[in-house]
């Protein structure tokens, strides 16, 4: 999956984009009441950890 369909999902889910970071986006997320961290390279694919990583916190199943 790579980042840009990634964020779709994300907002799609009610997430929304917090601050920058220095490598990282901060998003919340209102499911699980937490902020989490998305990478900002839009054309990249996401690693399965990552991904597993980001769907926990988010609490978006991708």
């Amino acid at each position: 999956m790579k980042t840009n369909e990634l964020i779709r999902k994300l907002k799609a889910a009610g997430c929304w984009y917090v601050k920058p970071g220095k490598n990282h986006d901060w998003w919340w997320s209102p499911i699980t009441q937490r902020m989490f961290q998305v990478p900002r390279h839009a054309t990249h694919d996401i690693k399965p950890n990552l991904l597993k990583s980001i769907s926990e916190q988010s609490g978006v199943k991708f």
